[in-house]
């Protein structure tokens, strides 16, 4: 049940995917971090796939940065989730045994300092390839990566 009106709730918010750099895909929509990161990992493994590992980017930076001298707060909020998809990565392999490098793929759920209730939830945009058969496999990544996140915030 609680999945259902966090759900609910969720659509009631509004998406926008922004136009990212050359290395990323970005979208933006508005709500609480938790909120948003909880339907993302639920729409992961909704999907049958397993997080493999979480990153605590936004903890990781604010610890280190003491060490550092670093005083600027990059991220109110960060997490990465690591995941890989068996047919889907097995498809990106078998066109190109060196896109191995290209796994695991993350998905990051973040907020930064005097943006409101604005949650950014990103992927790396998968390169380019003149490989057909490598440029169909990533073309997958691209559409699993960002119907993840799709689903998960709209």
């Amino acid at each position: 049940m609680k999945k259902l009106v966090l759900f609910f709730l969720l659509g009631l918010i509004s998406v926008a995917a922004q136009a990212g750099e050359n290395f990323n895909v970005l979208f933006k929509t508005h709500g609480k971090f938790e909120d948003v990161r909880d339907m993302v990992v639920t729409t992961i493994e909704g999907r049958g796939l397993k997080i493999n590992h979480t990153n605590y980017i936004a903890d990781m930076l604010a610890r280190t940065g003491k060490d550092l001298g670093a005083t600027r707060q990059v991220y109110v909020n960060g997490e990465q989730f690591e995941f890989c998809s068996a047919t889907v990565s097995r498809a990106m392999m078998e066109a190109d045994p060196h896109a191995i490098v290209l796994c695991p793929y993350i998905i990051s759920v973040y907020t930064i300092p005097n943006d409101g209730d604005a949650v950014y939830v990103a992927y790396r945009k998968p390169v380019a390839s003149k490989n057909k058969a490598l440029k169909k496999a990533l073309a997958d990544v691209d559409s699993l990566l960002s119907g993840i996140i799709k689903e998960a915030i709209q």
